[in-house]
């Protein structure tokens, strides 16, 4: 389901060039007008608005064409995808890489880290599809950058999304705080996976 929805960072993702990725079942791709009605028929969803930081509840059609807009003018970070079947072209959800919602000592963003972050719409759940969309963005940034470790986060409730992280690679790193527009100020664990093991996971298995 979801660890983090990209929406609100002013930040750009200058280091990658963002490309289409094609996955054995998905297309990850630029968010798309055709794709309003969709995002806000699946965001409008009370489980999945609990698991993330900004999508608010009610969301509404209008938020869509707000995120769509924003996410082509660059405004939420380079790096933000919608996913859907490659049979089809459905919109099932979102992903995206973005820098990491966290301070140096010095109080700057640490724009040296990076986390990646996605949703899906509840009828897509428990398919496989957001682990296999988080491999592709784990690979498009060791592939793409230089940095030696991805972070990714979940709520300390989202049991999914722990199983997606943990078949992405990632370890565990601590216990933080995440506010939230529906659930408030609620705990999240923190993951990490860095480069040396991405290496040895490069074969991807379920």
């Amino acid at each position: 389901m979801v660890a983090e929805i990209l929406e609100d960072d002013e930040e750009r993702l200058d280091l990658i060039d963002c490309p289409v990725l094609v996955t054995e079942r998905l297309v990850l791709r630029a968010p798309r007008k055709e794709d309003v009605d969709a995002i806000a028929r699946l965001a409008d969803n009370l489980h999945v608005a609990e698991m993330l930081s900004r999508m608010p509840h009610p969301y509404t059609k209008d938020h869509a064409v707000d995120f769509v807009r924003r996410a082509n003018a660059g405004e939420i970070g380079k790096c933000v995808y919608a996913i859907t079947l490659a049979q089809s072209g459905t919109f099932i959800g979102c992903c995206g890489i973005n820098y990491r919602r966290n301070k140096d000592e010095y109080g700057g963003s640490r724009k040296d880290e990076l986390e990646i972050g996605y949703w899906l719409g509840e009828p897509h759940w428990g398919k496989g599809y957001a682990t296999e969309a988080a491999h592709a963005l784990v690979d498009l940034v060791f592939r793409a950058t230089q940095v030696e470790k991805l972070h990714a986060s979940c709520r300390v409730s989202n049991i999914a999304s722990r199983r997606v992280i943990y078949k992405s690679g990632f370890q565990y790193a601590n216990t933080g705080m995440m506010d939230s527009l529906v659930a408030g100020n609620v705990p999240v664990e923190r993951y990490m996976l860095d480069r040396r093991t991405w290496i040895g996971l490069r074969s991807w298995t379920s």
